[in-house]
């Protein structure tokens, strides 16, 4: 008696469906690679150390340059989709239409913690020159001990955790008042990012590490936005409709916005 819709696996069959499964790391080996894991991150660490370095000096002559020109950082920022989605109120973008300038000034110790320096122009908002932002470094109690090799890197360095060793601090903002205090505005402002501590929707690092880098780009609207990314994605989907779809091949990323 026969019954239908059954084959038997004939041997070697699961290899063939699945030629990795099959694969086992030695503790020998893991350990190996875990050394190697380590001393990548170490470079990586001492070429992003070095390449701060010698961008500080560029950043310098581009704030010089930038100063002159009218709401360069309003527009900037204003042109990072994301930063303009916390920023949608008139009265937010008025007062962000006298800020002249930006910096970071990084930690020296840890230089991925930094602090974000605001600076306005005399305004009808509030009195501060200067509004500030600090990601304070804590170093976690193992830093005290370390010793740093020929490149200045400690082995606290490679352990280091944006949640646990950072520190984010709130700022008061002196408004000139109670009419002018955009905190107080429905639906949040996007001052509330200065005078609250925590920053939930990691603002200052979007700051730090995509607009303040790439400022000019964004200035002069030249990074894609999430909306263009996103017709991208539409177009290639229509065609890779058309054809043959292989469902283990993996999709080829896209250039995300930086």
């Amino acid at each position: 008696m026969s019954v239908q819709g059954v084959k038997r696996s004939s041997p070697g069959a699961e290899e063939e469906k699945n030629p990795f499964g099959s694969v086992e790391l030695t503790d020998e080996d893991a350990k190996k690679l875990q050394i190697v894991q380590k001393d990548i991150a170490r470079t990586d660490l001492y070429l992003e150390r070095k390449a701060q370095e010698k961008m500080l000096g560029v950043y310098e002559k581009r704030r010089q340059i930038a100063k002159a020109i009218p709401k360069f950082w309003p527009v900037a920022l204003m042109n990072n989709s994301m930063f303009a989605m916390h920023s949608q109120h008139n009265a937010d973008q008025m007062a962000l239409s006298y800020l002249e300038d930006l910096w970071i000034v990084r930690d020296p110790v840890e230089t991925r913690c930094f602090t974000l320096e605001f600076y306005f122009k005399e305004n009808p908002y509030f009195s501060n020159r200067v509004l500030k932002k600090e990601y304070k470094y804590v170093p976690p109690p193992a830093a005290s001990t370390d010793k740093a090799d020929e490149d200045g890197i400690t082995e606290a360095m490679l352990e280091f955790s944006w949640e646990r060793d950072v520190d984010p601090q709130a700022f008061k903002i002196d408004w000139k008042d109670g009419s002018k205090n955009l905190d107080q505005a429905d639906g949040g402002s996007i001052f509330n990012y200065f005078e609250c501590a925590e920053d939930h929707f990691d603002i200052g690092v979007l700051i730090a590490n995509d607009v303040f880098p790439d400022a000019i780009d964004y200035f002069l609207g030249q990074v894609p936005d999430d909306d263009e990314l996103g017709d991208e994605t539409d177009e290639d989907d229509e065609d890779e409709d058309e054809d043959e779809i292989d469902l283990e091949k993996p999709r080829p990323k896209k250039p995300r916005q930086k």
